[in-house]
This record gives C-alpha cells, structure tokens and sequence, in this order.
C-alpha cells in the first residue's frame, strides 16, 4: 500500500536525501585527498579534514574521515578567509591558504585550503581541507620553540592558485623552508585536488536535484541540527559542574579547571582558573581548544547529530586569555595537541556530575606520534625526517571494556610499518599491546602498546618527544583503578624525558611504553568470564578482579 505523504513529508525527505548526498560528497572529497597526498599522515592515517561551507562561511556538512581537531578548528577559520577574500571576489580556479595556528588548527603544522565553487559565475558554496604537514620549517614539530617564529614558516591568508594559476611564488618560499620540499610541495597540489573533487561533485549533485545554490539545503540542514541539539540539551539537568585535570606540562605539572553549565538551550565551558601559559610549545589557540571542547560533549549529549555549525551553536566555550588554553601571539604551540586532546577528559569528568553512569573513565587520550629526524645512510649531508602515529589505551565505558590502542578522541589511524619502514631508514622492532596497561574495573580501560625503534644501520638519531601520561596517568571513574603511566626509554635502560629534542645514540634504541586507560566501577564486579579471558589472552593482572 503506498503510503499517503503530505507535500510537507515529501519535501522533508527530499532533502535528507540530499543532506546525505552532500555528506557523501565531502566525503569523496577527503578519499580524493587521502589518495593523492603525498605524505603518510595524510595518506595513511587520516589527518585531515574536508568540509563544504555556505557563502557566509557556516560549516554545512563533514567528511565522515576527519579529526575534531581540524574540521572543528575550520568551522570557526573559514570566516577570516571570506573577510580577507570577500565571495564577490571570487571565482572559478581559485584556491586560498593558511596556517595561522589564531585562525585555524592550533600550530603550523596544519595548512588549511579553501576554494569557492562556482555556477554559473556565482559562487555557490566553498569547500576546505585542513591537513597535517609532517615539515613546515623551523625546529620541527616538537615543543622545543620558545615563539611561533622558531616553529616554521607562517603563511598568512594567502591566494594559492588564481583562476587556475598557480602561486608559484609561494610554492617557492614554501619549498625553501621545508626539509621535504617534494612532498610538501605535492602535499599542497593535493589540497587543491580534493576542493577540486568536491566541488564538480557538489554541481552534480545541484545540477541532478535542480538547485541553483545552497542555501535553501544549507538552512534546512542548520535549523535541524540546531533544533535536534537544543532538544538534547534541554533533557539534560540544569545546573553547574567543576572539574580539573593535572597533566604532565613540560618541566612542571598544568592544572587545567572547568566550569560546565547547563542552561535551557546551551551549554556554557568556562576554562578560568586554569593555568597560565608556558615558554614551551605546548601552548593551545582558542580555536583549538573549543574544537576538543565541544567534540568531548556532543560524544554524550547529541552523538547523532550530524557536525555542522547549527549542531555546534549551542555550545560556548571561554578562556581566560593568556592562560594555556588561551595562549596570545606569538606563544609557541606546534605541540599543542599534548594538551588540547586531554578537554573530553576533562569536560566529561564535568558532565559525569550530571549524567552519572553514561561517561566513560580517562583515557591515554594524546596521541604519541613518534617524530624522528636523523642521516640517510652512507650520507653525511642527507637527512630524513619521518613520524608515525601510536595510541595508547582509551577509558572503560559504561557497559564495556575500553578499547585498546585507539586515538580517542583524534580519531586518527597508525601507519602500517611497512609503509613508515619504507619511508626512512628506521626499523620498527617492535609494536604490540602492552599487558597489565588498562586500569581495572568492572570494565577495565583499553590497552597501552609498547614500541621499540631504531635507525636501519643503528646511527644515531633524534626524537622530537612530545607524550603525555606519563607523570600523571588516566583517572579511573565510579571506583575503577587508573590506567598505567606512559615510559620513554632507552632499549638500554635510561629514562628520557617525555618531551623535548632528544638524541637516541649511536646502537641504541627508543623504548615507548605507551598509557593505558582507566577502569570504570569497582573491580571486584567483574564479570568472571571477563577475567578468565583476560587471562587467556596474556592480560592479566591489574585487569582481574
């Protein structure tokens, strides 16, 4: 029997049809990307994002691929590009740049490209990627710079390519100041590639459902998710919540304080009382720092509602300027995500005040990328410089074990070491879960990995350490014990320090022994099938009731 549909009900899903269809358009538009960047970050592990924009610069929809640090971190940016590139400026072959670490991603290592999408010689969207770049100049991404100019090369809001031309100029200065200029510069020409991408398959998409522009779709897909969102907040109990979380800092521990309120229709992070910010790179943007903020509470509050700016409205987050989620020019801050992936942590330690029973425990929660620097072998000019990415363990949820060697909350992937193996003179000796790592618990908190490396031909070389968790390790919740701190070692035994420039010698080593996450509720009530196949599977110990 057909069923009776209102016009109304017609035109609803006619455009959830095409709320789909254009998710599935950025999305192709960031597999183009990871398809033809040159870099493994990219590439291999997803470090990216690629999102379509309105005409006043809102965030519309999302690549399902993609990091809350950047696709948050560009829903706020895409605004100071339309005012430095105002859209009746614009047209078809145009392409924009930044690395500002104030307007978008947090440090220069994140380069973000957006491109009007021109019909008709009108411009009817923009589409943008932000990607990590493995080598921008300047010390390396480690949080060794004492400024940002000792951090690499700044590229302020800049025209990368005009109706098709490209900058060649900038590509220039930017091949210069890199110590891999073919893969940065290829890296660009991707960025380029992917708006490209999205944007014939965002006319298609227009020409196919006979739109002229956006707008109508855009407005629909905002005031839905805005609607939805608001809906979700107005369920949860109004009221105030404190928290605070003690890491590890650089050479002394950060305190970092937050107050969550609820109202009716938003909820309210305010970071004062945190500390201030520190001569190292370690520094967080604002733009950084609500990007993590408001990802750790839609996780709770409003999972299911799709990312865009109406779904992100109604939450507001401030810091105290200066202080170290806050941190002012020229604040160095090429490690800033040490600190800026430990927010869910802490916001949802907040929320669990609330909503008790539905927030996870802590987890490792800072990626442990391994950046290396060292000499080719059998070159005494030639370098490489290469990273790849770890997780430790993530925290016992409600109802389940947390989860082993995965990036909550960054959401990126390892690289295979075949693939990183390939790309530099190193060997991977050893990567592997790390027993004993997850905090017990009812639920005990996912696994740490432990990872040994050296170079090919046992040279010397470099780490550009920058790990979190170590001095202060994942706090269990609801009674649950807490996760096993971090260790960065020699293979021969002595400790490193867990941040800055360090040299690995000459027939040694480095030894990770990365987090594991914190347990959720008391040990004892858990499940006997549970320990018996922890200890099947070699985790026993700090896991069994």
């Amino acid at each position: 029997m057909t069923p009776d549909l209102s016009n109304d009900a017609l035109q609803d899903l006619r455009l959830q049809v095409m709320w789909t269809r254009l998710i599935s358009v950025v999305e192709e538009a960031a597999q183009a990307l990871m398809r033809t960047a040159f870099s493994t970050t990219v590439r291999d592990a997803g470090d990216l994002s690629a999102a379509v924009f309105d005409t006043r610069g809102r965030l519309i929809a999302e690549a399902v691929t993609g990091t809350p640090g950047h696709v948050n971190s560009m829903a706020e940016g895409v605004r100071h590009f339309l005012a430095r590139f105002p859209i009746e400026t614009m047209a078809e072959g145009d392409h924009y740049i930044t690395n500002d670490p104030w307007l978008t991603a947090g440090h220069l290592h994140d380069i973000t490209v957006v491109s009007p999408v021109v019909v008709d010689g009108r411009v009817v969207g923009l589409l943008g990627c932000c990607c990590h770049q493995l080598d921008i100049g300047g010390l390396g991404q480690g949080p060794d710079g004492r400024s940002i100019f000792e951090e690499g090369l700044q590229i302020p809001l800049l025209r990368l390519a005009s109706g098709g031309r490209l900058n060649e100029d900038l590509m220039a200065i930017l091949r210069q100041n890199v110590r891999t200029p073919l893969q940065v510069e290829g890296d660009v020409l991707s960025y380029i590639a992917s708006n490209e991408t999205g944007a014939r398959r965002l006319k298609a998409m227009l020409a196919e459902f006979g739109l002229d522009s956006l707008d109508a779709l855009g407005e629909y897909i905002l005031a839905r998710s805005l609607q939805a969102t608001r809906e979700r907040i107005a369920a949860l109990p109004r009221g105030q919540w404190r928290g605070e979380l003690v890491i590890d800092g650089y050479d002394r521990p950060i305190t970092l304080r937050a107050t969550l309120t609820v109202e009716e229709d938003r909820v309210i992070v305010d970071y004062a009382g945190t500390d201030g910010a520190v001569p190292q790179g370690i520094n967080v943007v604002l733009n950084y720092c609500r990007a993590y903020t408001v990802f750790g509470l839609k996780c709770v509050i409003a999972p299911e509602v799709p990312n865009n700016h109406g779904a992100l409205l109604p939450f507001v987050v401030t810091a105290p300027e200066g202080c170290i989620l806050n941190a002012q020019r020229p604040s160095p801050v090429a490690a800033r995500h040490v600190i800026g992936q430990m927010l869910p942590d802490l916001v949802l330690g907040c929320l669990d005040q609330a909503l008790p029973g539905r927030v996870p425990a802590e987890g490792s929660s800072c990626l442990w990328s391994v950046q290396l620097r060292g000499r080719m072998p059998g070159s005494a000019a030639a370098t490489f410089d290469t990273v790849f990415f770890n997780s430790g363990g993530a925290g016992a949820r409600p109802g389940q074990d947390g989860l082993d060697a995965t990036a909550f909350p960054s959401g990126v992937r390892a690289m295979p070491v075949e693939v990183t193996e390939h790309g530099a003179p190193i060997v991977i000796w050893k990567k592997e879960l790390r027993p004993d790592s997850g905090g017990p618990g009812r639920f005990r908190g996912g696994l740490g990995q432990s990872v040994e490396v050296g170079t090919r031909d046992g040279a010397a070389f470099e780490v550009l350490a920058m790990y979190e968790r170590v001095a202060t390790p994942a706090r269990g919740r609801a009674g649950g014990g807490d996760g096993a701190a971090g260790v960065v070692r020699l293979r021969s035994g002595p400790l490193l320090r867990a941040k800055g420039l360090q040299t690995v010698p000459a027939g040694d080593r480095l030894v990770l022994e990365l987090p594991g996450g914190a347990g959720l509720g008391e040990p004892s009530l858990r499940a006997p099938a549970a320990q018996a196949a922890d200890h099947e599977a070699g985790l026993a110990g700090a896991t069994a009731g």
